[in-house]
């Protein structure tokens, strides 16, 4: 088989020949010859020339392997994934994008070409034509522009949270005693009023009882917890966490055309609150990986996710945090989900995580200060052997340019091609706001999420039962009045607690709401949660 063998109708116009290429270039590009449908990224730069008769491309059928998109900034990531999620879109896949610098959303509209664009389609053998592609777009909790995306603290889980709030791991564990209660008391924890509810019962006089059988939480644990809690709402967090909640299916939608939809969580508006947003993309895939079936091999992913400032969610992680993003990387393969990893440089993500992600898009990276040479040698050796000088080419790579390997059909590493990526066809910035404020508010979705709901939870049961309790307790003050000296000593030894806990009022309101979730929630990986449907 040669490096210009066919795989659809036309190709072989496109890319020319095989005869003009020099021989390792050949079997490099033998190697990105694949049969079955895939995605193009660009052609193959040798010795300083690039050969748009050497195309590199990634199966779609090994999306789901994970990838990595890495380089320094301003070396063009961003257009790079702009240009894999375009062609997951023309495919058919659903696509996940997150936003950071607000430059993402112009794949919604068609390219403006240009001499430069021209230049580089000819260059890489592109037919380059003007396209937008269907999108949505999001904003956590209806800060910035999109559809709001909002989780309740219940689903969203301890682990997760304590991630968030930046708790060490006592304090973690002390907080899934909190969920452990709340959830086995049918107490719905929807938003951060909830939880803070919670904890302040469990330390009071009246709760702490009811924590002796599972574990104490002592009152400076609890101080930390929500002192954190209350620096989080400062921050703007409120509006995140409550209802509706966001159901992670719509990240998994088509378009009319049949073509994928590309969901765009737009994060300029929360980029200075890092922790926040990479903590709620994990969230969403544990969600996802919690909610799929499994799927085995597909020969198309249902979804790849694009994990933008992956560095965000490694950095300060616990030992049992890594071990379930871990976990989750490599079960959710089989769900039919494929996740590349975005950041500045490989060792920015662990390297169990790292080995289970076999497609990767390097682009250049600086050598400044002994700290980028060691960096720039420890990413050498996460490739495959190869002809090229790597240490001499990544830092000589241009805007646009790439060391790309990948999984071969059979799943074998492709050698590693030094690449001149494609140009996108949608437009390279973002668009017009007024644009995108009609994208969201014409979506079929607005009408479903854009409205936030207050409905009675922890807080307000809460605060019922206390209230029913305090009734009651002045009725029986009033009851035994002519019994004064007996009555008195009997209600100083009931707990306040067990007046809440027991109350008929309490009683019905647990009752009602346990019905609702089920005796106790089944967590996942990470501890999130999500309602019976």
């Amino acid at each position: 088989m040669t490096a210009q063998e066919p795989v659809r109708q036309g190709a072989a116009e496109e890319i020319g020949t095989a005869a003009a290429l020099p021989r390792p270039a050949v079997e490099i590009a033998s190697a990105y010859s694949f049969t079955g449908p895939a995605l193009d990224l660009g052609a193959l730069l040798w010795d300083g020339q690039c050969l748009p008769g050497a195309r590199i491309r990634i199966p779609l059928s090994m999306l789901n392997r994970h990838g990595l998109v890495a380089g320094a900034t301003g070396t063009g990531k961003t257009k790079t994934l702009q240009l894999i999620a375009e062609q997951l879109s023309a495919h058919g896949v659903s696509v996940f994008l997150a936003d950071v610098k607000g430059d993402v959303s112009g794949i919604s509209a068609p390219g403006q070409g240009g001499e430069r664009v021209q230049q580089r389609a000819r260059q890489v053998g592109q037919r380059w034509s003007a396209a937008g592609f269907p999108c949505e777009f999001y904003g956590l909790g209806g800060i910035g522009p999109g559809i709001p995306l909002r989780a309740t603290v219940t689903d969203f889980g301890p682990l997760l949270l304590s991630k968030v709030l930046q708790l060490n791991r006592t304090q973690e564990q002390s907080l899934g005693l909190v969920f452990h209660y709340a959830d086995s008391k049918g107490l719905e924890l929807i938003d951060l009023k909830d939880l803070r509810a919670v904890v302040a019962f469990l330390v009071s006089d009246e709760g702490r009882a009811e924590l002796k059988t599972i574990g104490g939480l002592s009152t400076a644990t609890a101080g930390v917890i929500l002192r954190s809690i209350t620096a989080f709402e400062q921050q703007g967090a409120s509006g995140f966490f409550g209802e509706p909640a966001f159901d992670t299916a719509d990240l998994l939608r088509t378009a009319a055309d049949g073509r994928g939809l590309v969901s765009v969580l737009e994060l300029p508006a929360v980029q200075d609150r890092p922790q926040l947003f990479s903590t709620f993309l994990m969230w969403l895939l544990a969600d996802l990986f919690h909610d799929l079936p499994e799927a085995g091999d597909l020969d198309r992913p249902k979804l790849v996710f694009f994990f933008d400032e992956a560095h965000l969610l490694f950095n300060g992680a616990s030992k049992a945090f890594l071990e379930s993003i871990t976990q989750t990387v490599r079960l959710i393969r089989s769900k039919g989900v494929g996740i590349f990893f975005v950041t500045q440089s490989p060792k920015d993500v662990p390297g169990d995580v790292l080995a289970q992600l076999g497609n990767r898009v390097q682009h250049a990276l600086r050598a400044f200060t002994p700290e980028d040479a060691t960096a720039l040698k420890a990413t050498v050796k996460t490739f495959p052997n190869s002809p090229y000088d790597l240490e001499e080419v990544l830092t000589g790579l241009g805007t646009g340019e790439a060391v790309v390997t990948v999984l071969s059909e059979g799943g074998a590493p492709a050698p590693v091609a030094v690449t001149r990526l494609r140009a996108p066809q949608s437009l390279m910035g973002p668009v017009e706001a007024a644009a995108l404020d009609a994208a969201v508010e014409g979506s079929p979705l607005y009408g479903r999420y854009a409205e936030a709901v207050d409905r009675a939870s922890a807080y307000e049961k809460l605060s019922a039962g206390q209230q029913a309790a305090e009734a009651a307790a002045e009725r029986a003050a009033r009851e035994a009045e002519p019994e004064p000296t007996r009555r008195k000593g009997q209600q100083r030894e009931e707990s306040l607690a067990g007046q809440v806990m027991g109350s008929g009022v309490f009683r019905s309101l647990a009752r009602s709401v346990g019905t609702q979730l089920g005796r106790e929630i089944t967590r996942s990986l990470f501890g999130t949660a999500r309602r019976r449907r």
